[in-house]
């Protein structure tokens, strides 16, 4: 493999060996802590242009496997990883992930001490970087890493652009999601509870909404900053009342914008599959999965009609909201990839719950279903 080099906005030079796709790139860098489940973030809108170092320390051994996508695409700009194994020992791998990387132009770099790199990004924050050849000029990769300026529709670019059905078995709800980045896992947990699901854009009208005679509303996690996409917040503000909402990640933020509250980004973001939450509600701590790099100003929630129903232990921030008179709530963590037994389907179970008593009735999935 070739040499290759990572450079940090601050001007930290980390050398290595490339895999993946040859090009030079410029992106921001976070960090996962998850011990498996590579493939599941590769295949993340979450992650879009993104240096994704994973700390755990091999990656690449059990290959990718086409059942486990979990989108329709591959959006990450890069992987860092400690070791890289390019012989991936499972029978189920249809391809490699250096195969893949290759396919879809993503950028790797291996050997390098990822340790002392997620400090850097823990103890300074998140920085851009850029991972180019070994014989580049460090000085003018730093100067243009510095003039490095990200695009502001991540969600544009990763939402659909027309609608789809994702039907279920004898449903008993029926649901519109809204496109900010879903997740195929996301769709078949929903399914699972008898739901059937239409996926609209992100900028779909109240009145788009409001066609589908659905029972209720789901806006999932995606990437980005919650400011770029005032379509979904204003939908979200013609929602309340209307219909019952529950949302995650992403979503969260865009509730919390549409009461009124504020966002601002992370120091470094939530990313991992251990991190501790505690539900105020119940006392109990919940190891969860996230990967988030913008917050709600807890103190901005005051007088908006939202509660906070779950803060990070770590560092405070809010991971859950409420308003329980109008059926709307979310949280921040991925509750379908919770590391704990049984992961967390109360939410989804809460959402029905919501759905229930909100129709009051019949729902329109039982109306329509014949």
């Amino acid at each position: 493999m070739p040499n290759k080099i990572l450079i940090l906005e601050n001007g930290t030079v980390f050398k290595g060996e490339g895999f993946g796709s040859g090009e030079t790139k410029i992106a921001e860098v976070v960090f996962n802590t998850s011990m498996v489940g590579y493939q599941e973030i590769f295949s993340d809108p979450a992650y879009l242009d993104q240096f994704v170092v994973m700390t755990y320390p091999l990656i690449g051994n059990y290959g990718l496997t086409d059942e486990d996508f979990d989108s329709k695409g591959v959006f990450l700009a890069g992987f860092i990883v400690s070791e890289y194994n390019d012989m991936p020992s499972n029978f189920r791998t249809t391809m490699t992930l250096n195969e893949s990387m290759c396919e879809n132009n993503v950028v790797g770099i291996s050997g390098i001490d990822t340790r002392k790199l997620t400090r850097i990004i823990r103890d300074e924050g998140t920085m851009k970087a850029m991972i180019c050849d070994e014989g580049a000029n460090v000085d003018e990769c730093v100067k243009a890493i510095k003039a490095f300026k990200a695009e502001c529709d991540a969600v544009k670019r990763v939402s659909r652009t027309n609608a789809r059905h994702c039907p279920t078995r004898n449903p008993k709800y029926s649901v519109v999601v809204i496109d900010c980045g879903i997740r195929n896992i996301s769709l078949r947990k929903m399914n699972d509870c008898g739901i059937n699901l239409t996926i609209l854009p992100y900028n779909s009208t109240f009145d788009e909404v409001m066609m589908q005679k659905a029972d209720g509303v789901f806006i999932p996690n995606g990437p980005g900053d919650p400011a770029d996409v005032p379509e979904t917040v204003e939908l979200v503000k013609k929602l309340k009342g209307k219909l019952p909402v529950f949302a995650i990640g992403l979503g969260l933020q865009i509730v919390a914008r549409a009461y009124g509250a504020k966002t601002f980004k992370m120091k470094k973001g939530h990313s991992g599959s251990n991190l501790p939450v505690k539900n105020l509600t119940t006392g109990e701590i919940e190891i969860t999965s996230q990967h988030h790099l913008y917050s709600v100003e807890a103190s901005s929630l005051k007088g908006t009609g939202l509660e906070v129903t779950h803060v990070n232990v770590i560092d405070g921030d809010v991971e859950g909201v409420e308003d329980s008179k109008n059926k709307i709530f979310a949280v921040a963590y991925q509750p379908e990839n919770c590391a704990e037994p049984g992961d967390k389907q109360e939410v989804y179970k809460k959402f029905v719950e919501n759905i229930k008593a909100f129709a009051g009735g019949k729902t329109n999935a039982e109306k329509n279903r014949y």
